[in-house]
């Protein structure tokens, strides 16, 4: 499993997912029953539909900037900034530029 080589070692979240011409590309760090870590890397313009999630999640921005949407208010984060998406609650994420982040959702 990729996790484990993770386990134990030092390395850069920039390092671990790149950017893909038009597309969004996500890399799985932690997947438990109790919550999931998962880096992303979004091409300019790409992003995650309105939607909903049964539980919080904490987007970190790792680096570039990114709008977010929460129940029709728009937020706008760049590197070392991070917002919480209530659970339930619809959300949607645009690259304003290519940008990376790390979520993170506690199923608890």
């Amino acid at each position: 499993m990729e996790e484990c080589r993770l386990i134990g070692e030092p390395v850069s979240l920039k390092e671990l997912v790149n950017y893909q011409e038009g597309a969004v590309v996500s890399r799985t760090i932690i997947d438990k029953k109790t919550g999931t870590v998962t880096l992303f890397a979004f091409d300019k313009e790409q992003g995650l539909s309105e939607h909903t999630a049964p539980f919080d999640a904490l987007a970190y921005i790792i680096e570039g900037e990114v709008d977010v949407i929460i129940s029709g208010k728009s937020y706008q984060l760049k590197e070392g900034e991070m917002i919480i998406m209530p659970a339930n609650q619809p959300h949607a994420l645009r690259a304003a530029e290519r940008f990376k982040m790390i979520l993170i959702m506690i199923r608890d």
